[in-house]
């Protein structure tokens, strides 16, 4: 029973990271069908910059702010500079977002070397929680449990609750006409964007204090992110608070459990929703 209650929120919280990720790329590629294959990179990249804020000023709370709006600012470049001229074109993003991943972890194995590094939380943060059967659990995983929550509500009434939320759905179904309303899509999609490329530097940060950060993160986040989207629906969010609950929970047993097989579970959910229900969970058929 103790084995069982703490795989099983070991695979909560890993969840809870693993939802933090895909619910920004489900805004980029699910929503709004930009294929960008470097949302891992801004991963990563949000990891680095929070740990050289955290580094330069002590403050965990600036490395966390620094990550969310520096990659925001990144995801609005790549929105006006790449993903703007290719609207559409699912095949020149792929391969442009591609060679971008490649060059921005060269870049940052050339910054920061190929060290791991570990975050240092703020001390109200750490040490452990009284928990039933387990005894004790660490207080900054159920933390991180917490601020997904948080954010997976934020997020999906920012989009079915608000003004903004409307403008992103409906450009989504047809931008051609909500653009004929007087509506800035161009301006509407870069904050969505933004959005999405900050919560994987948050993500990032979050993340590199659970466990840590080193290079070839990026490539596992991204497979995450995808296998997350995929399983839960395209653009939904709620489908990706259940995809990364599906995913957490299979890697966590499956380690627990049968560590030699336990890779393959995530596969098999995959194969079984996209055999049953092509369109994901939560996904809506187009």
């Amino acid at each position: 029973m103790k084995l069982f209650l703490l795989t099983f929120l070991n695979g909560l919280t890993l969840a809870a990271l693993y939802f933090l990720v895909a619910s920004g790329f489900t805004l980029v590629f699910g929503l709004m069908r930009n294929v960008n294959l470097a949302h891992g990179s801004l991963y990563l990249l949000g990891a680095y910059v929070g740990y050289s804020v955290i580094g330069w000023t002590g403050s965990w709370y600036l490395g966390v702010a620094a990550g969310f709006l520096g990659m925001a600012a990144v995801g609005v470049v790549l929105q006006i500079l790449i993903f703007r001229r290719m609207e559409g074109q699912d095949m020149r993003q792929t391969m442009v977002t591609i060679g971008l991943s490649i060059v921005l972890a060269d870049i940052m194995l050339w910054i920061w070397s190929g060290n791991t590094y570990q975050f240092e939380a703020p001390e109200i943060l750490t040490g452990t929680m009284p928990m039933p059967f387990v005894k004790v659990y660490p207080t900054y995983r159920l933390v991180v449990l917490a601020v997904a929550v948080a954010i997976g509500l934020l997020l999906w009434l920012f989009l079915n609750r608000t003004a903004i939320g409307t403008m992103i759905r409906a450009g989504v179904d047809d931008r051609a006409m909500l653009s004929a309303t007087g509506v800035n899509v161009h301006l509407v999609f870069a904050v969505t964007f933004a959005i999405g490329a900050g919560l994987a530097g948050l993500a990032g940060v979050v993340g590199g204090t659970a466990l840590s950060i080193a290079p070839g993160e990026d490539v596992r986040y991204l497979l995450a992110s995808l296998i997350v989207t995929i399983v839960g629906g395209m653009g939904s969010i709620t489908g990706a608070a259940i995809g990364a609950l599906l995913i957490g929970m299979a890697e966590q047993f499956g380690l627990a459990y049968s560590p030699t097989y336990g890779v393959v579970y995530t596969f098999l959910i995959m194969v079984a929703v996209l055999a049953f229900r092509p369109q994901g969970i939560m996904g809506r058929r187009r």
